[in-house]
């Protein structure tokens, strides 16, 4: 019996997922399809690929991780070729897959889609929402062809980053604080206020780079995951906050307000960057995703705080 395109595919699918039922939907088929594609290339194969864990999904056996990269490598070639031939009549199309920044997703991601649905109509894009690491961790286990995140630093030497934008810190305020009508305000002027902090994987680094500039540390009265509850504590004179994304609207979900301030130190920029593995090939469907990443960046520029970076 030959290995068939089909079981590479659940197999690498529920690798990606380690899970049986999350591989069918993201092949569009069923869950006994999966298990029976993977159950016949482990008996072709004579070695078991996972070990099944009862109600705690799959865990990939040393030669299941192994042979996932092989079989990653023929998909690729396959895809290419595919590709090759499809780009002779300027068709992009098939299936990529984007991790995304969760703050990011928002200013973004809505106009990214857009323009791909105009310029390729045939590529379906799945997206994952995630933090840094978990953008990383989609693209090391196979979820995510591609990411766009921010660099904070800590990222993982087997992913190759492009660098598409910079957005500089800025200081939220209530618009009844004494500053609000500032043009910009130093860090050692706010350090006896109350600090709202947005807290997300390796933010807290973050801000401690940021406040290291003036040799200070915030006074934390009120953390949170979510960009939105940050602005809303802010515009309820809970404190003040430092972001980066500066939406086009200054109003929260409430109906308070937000005062944008620039921050007068020298404080660092954060990267905005798109990644993929570095034992990855690029691919026309990545190439045509981070074209329009670009394409909506340039647009995004104005007004948002995003400053592009020259490819």
């Amino acid at each position: 019996m030959d290995v068939t395109i089909t079981q590479l595919r659940c197999f690498t699918e529920a690798a990606a997922h380690l899970s049986m039922t999350a591989a069918a939907g993201s092949l569009h088929t069923t869950q006994s399809a999966v298990s029976s594609a993977i159950a016949k290339l482990e008996s072709r194969l004579g070695q078991s690929l996972f070990i099944r864990q009862q109600a705690r999904g799959l865990r990939l056996t040393p030669t299941g991780e192994r042979f996932l990269r092989s079989a990653q490598s023929i998909l690729e070639h396959l895809e290419e070729a595919v590709e090759s031939a499809q780009a002779e009549q300027g068709n992009v199309e098939g299936r990529v897959r984007f991790a995304c920044y969760s703050t990011l997703v928002p200013f973004l991601l809505p106009g990214i889609l857009a323009k791909l649905r105009i310029s390729h109509p045939a590529l379906e894009v799945e997206v994952l929402e995630a933090d840094s690491k978990g953008c990383a961790d989609a693209l090391s286990s196979g979820q995510a062809d591609i990411a766009l995140m921010y660099d904070m630093g800590s990222l993982p030497e087997k992913l190759a980053i492009s660098t598409v934008a910079s957005v500089r810190p800025y200081i939220a305020l209530p618009p009844e604080h004494p500053f609000a009508d500032r043009a910009n305000i130093s860090l050692a002027e706010m350090a006896g206020d109350p600090f709202v902090l947005l807290e997300l994987p390796n933010t807290g680094e973050l801000m401690h780079s940021i406040w290291q500039t003036a040799n200070l540390e915030p006074e934390v009265s009120f953390r949170s995951a979510s960009f939105e509850t940050v602005r809303t504590f802010v515009a309820n004179g809970h404190g003040y906050a430092i972001l980066h994304q500066r939406p086009q609207f200054d109003r929260t979900y409430d109906g308070g307000r937000i005062v944008s301030i620039d921050i007068a130190d020298d404080v660092p920029s954060l990267p905005i960057v798109l990644a993929r593995l570095n034992s990855s090939r690029e691919t026309a469907r990545t190439r045509a995703l981070a074209e329009a990443v670009g394409l909506q960046i340039a647009s995004s520029a104005s007004g948002s705080g995003l400053r592009e970076v020259p490819q």
